[in-house]
Parts: C-alpha cells; structure tokens; sequence
C-alpha cells in the first residue's frame, strides 16, 4: 500500500485528501482510492501544487526568530501579528507559509495547510511555540499535547486588580450561544478548561500576570481570566465589553497607544525532543510593546484602593 510505502513521512489522512484532489497520478492517470499499484509502478505526487500561495509576499509579514532547529524541530518566538496557519479569512502570509518556502519537505507533515503545526498561539498572542518537520516528530508532539505534557507559561496584562495572589479557574468552555465566532464559559456544549495565575505585579488598576494553562481550549487564557473580571490588556473581542475600566482614562489611552494587541504573551515552553527523548525548556522575553506597557504603569504611584497619589 501507498501509506506503508510512505510510513513515517505522510499520514493516511494526508495521503488520502491528496488522492481527492487529484494529486497522485501513476503513468498520467490520478489514481484512486481503491487502485491497485503493481511492484515497481512509478507514482507521482505533486506537492508544490498544494501549497497555496498566499495573496502577499512572505517578506510583508513580521517573521519569527528560530530559537533551536534540527531535522525533527523547529522552536521559535513569534511576532504578534502573524497567523499560524492558513483558515477562513486568512489571506496573507502565515508562519507555515513562511517555513514551508524555505523547508519544503515539511509538507505532508500532518493536516493539509497546517503542515508541521501542533499547536497554535492566537494571530496576536506572541511567544515561543514548536513546529514539527517529520511525521514522526509530528505525532510524537501532537499526543505530548494531547496528555498535556507539555509546560506553557504565559505573561498578560490585564485590567483589574485580583483579591488574592493566586487563582485556578476551572470553567467549561465552548461556542458561544450569541455568536458562533467566540469562546464562552456560558455555553450548550462544553469542554474541561483549567488554568492556574499568580500576580508577578501590580500597577494599581493593571495587573501582570504568570499563567499555567492546563488545558488547551481555543482562546481559553482570554476567556478565562475575562470571565472573572481580569480582561487582558489590548483584548478588543474579550476584553471590551468588561464593565470594570481603568481609574485614569489617560493611562486607558496611553497603554491602548502602545498595545495594538492582547498583552498576552508565551513566555516559556518545555517538551520532551520527539527522538532523543530529552527533555527541552525554553524561554521569551516579554516583547517590546509589554515592556513599555509596564514602564509607563511603573511611573505612576498608586495606594491600595486603586487611586492615584
């Protein structure tokens, strides 16, 4: 069979999409999902044909910075701004888009238009995150993932000032009843979320956080710390509609003039290497835009009921 012939560089499910779509041909014929290949036939898959290109040239995007690379791993710290992956409505340059041009036997590693993807971070949350460039590597980080084996520290400010100096939320989350497009914790269909936070720091109304998620729900971080009144910083679908605002509307606008973004950041990211089987930690230092956020807090003095000196 095909699959076994490819055993360890493209999955079933690949190869199978590919077939649908008319990609495989032996002797100037597609083949079929049910054709019986003889001994020694040639096959032809073409795999630059199923790299779409993106509407803009890869160099008009903010491009990540490779923090380790082998021939199983790509680690990186992405820029806010660039999206993972192609998806609905994604017309310009992704990061696979950026490191299939230049790696491209990446593609077949995993899911049609997520090559090499394991997770995810949000268009807008920067940070370290790993990307896969074998199949094997691929499933290997895709069940760390799955057990959540994985160690994930994210830093965000946020609007509010916590009671205490540590929390767990643990809220189902899921599609939201009113619109389709966000997460909520009030929902018909939802899954287990738990993350953990501590205050690193305060700054009267804003608060910088350290969070351990333990679970990984789609924008479970955001909703989460929304849902008890922490809205993340720059957060314009989770935190606009919190009713608790900052107690100077100058330092709302001035903090609103630098983050052009959530302030949600992934700080560090440990895994076990998919072949060797050690274990790897790695760490990014809070963006430029975080740390002028948090200048600019610094510079004011505040007393212990969030009011000004």
């Amino acid at each position: 069979m095909l699959a076994d012939v490819l055993s360890g560089m493209m999955t079933r499910s690949s190869l199978s999409r590919l077939i649908r779509e008319g990609l495989i041909t032996s002797d100037a014929k597609r083949i079929k999902p049910s054709t019986v290949l003889k001994p020694g036939q040639e096959v032809t898959i073409e795999f630059n044909a199923i790299v779409e290109q993106p509407s803009a040239p890869v160099n008009t995007v903010p491009h990540p910075v490779i923090l380790f690379e082998d021939d199983h791993v790509i680690v990186l710290d992405k820029p806010a701004g660039l999206v993972v992956h192609p998806g609905a409505g994604t017309r310009e340059p992704t990061l696979m888009d950026i490191l299939v041009a230049c790696r491209p036997g990446m593609i077949g590693v995993g899911e049609h238009d997520r090559w090499g993807i394991v997770h995810r971070l949000d268009k807008d949350t920067s940070g370290v995150m790993i990307v896969a460039k074998t199949i094997l590597a691929h499933e290997d980080l895709s069940a760390q993932f799955k057990v959540h084996s994985v160690g994930r520290v994210y830093m965000a400010l946020v609007r509010g000032a916590p009671k205490s100096e540590a929390g767990v939320i643990d809220k189902e989350l899921g599609r939201s009843r009113s619109d389709r497009k966000r997460m909520s914790t009030v929902t018909r269909k939802g899954r287990l979320a738990v993350t953990s936070w501590r205050v690193k720091d305060r700054f009267g109304p804003v608060s910088l956080l350290e969070i351990r998620p333990e679970t990984g729900r789609t924008h479970q971080i955001r909703v989460h710390l929304a849902s008890v009144g922490l809205p993340i910083l720059g957060d314009r679908v989770y935190g606009t509609r919190a009713k608790k605002k900052l107690h100077s509307d100058r330092l709302s606008n001035k903090l609103a003039s630098i983050l052009k973004r959530q302030a949600l950041h992934a700080a560090f990211l440990s895994f076990k290497h998919p072949d060797t089987g050690e274990n790897l930690d790695f760490y990014s230092d809070l963006p430029s835009d975080m740390l002028e956020a948090i200048r600019i807090c610094r510079k004011i003095s505040w007393n212990t009921d969030n009011q000004r000196y």
